[in-house]
């Protein structure tokens, strides 16, 4: 049961690129939650209040940029280090080597052309073949 869900989740086609999207509009709130919930009140403990809506330069809101900003920033760090990272360890964690394919075809010194690896004569100059 388990190992039919993970190929399912490791797969790369359309149907999980959908289920990605409606995962990740979903999650969006998590996210945003956690940086506005979380991270911004850690950071204003530290620091003092984060909210920096009260700069304008020649009346310009220059701080809601900022805020916006930042916010972005904190949850582009969030996705990063609470997604895509586990992820990716998790991703690198099933998938399996490919293994190394042998040459099926070696080359006649003689004439130079591709003959098959089991062959013990050359099919174009008749040469033998070690």
């Amino acid at each position: 049961m388990f190992k039919g869900f993970r190929d399912f989740i490791l797969r790369g086609n359309v149907l999980d690129l959908a289920v990605g999207v409606i995962m990740g509009g979903a999650f969006g709130a998590v996210v945003t939650s956690l940086v506005k919930d979380v991270i911004t009140p850690i950071i204003g403990n530290l620091v003092g209040k984060p909210d920096f809506s009260a700069i304008a330069l020649n009346h310009v809101m220059v701080g809601n940029f900022l805020n916006a900003l930042i916010a972005f920033l904190m949850v582009a760090a969030s996705v990063y280090f609470f997604i895509v990272m586990p992820a990716n360890a998790l991703m690198n964690r099933f998938m399996k080597p490919v293994p190394d394919v042998p040459p099926a075809t070696k080359t006649c010194p003689d004439c130079l052309s591709e003959i098959p690896v089991a062959a013990r004569r050359c099919a174009h100059c008749a040469q033998l073949v070690s």
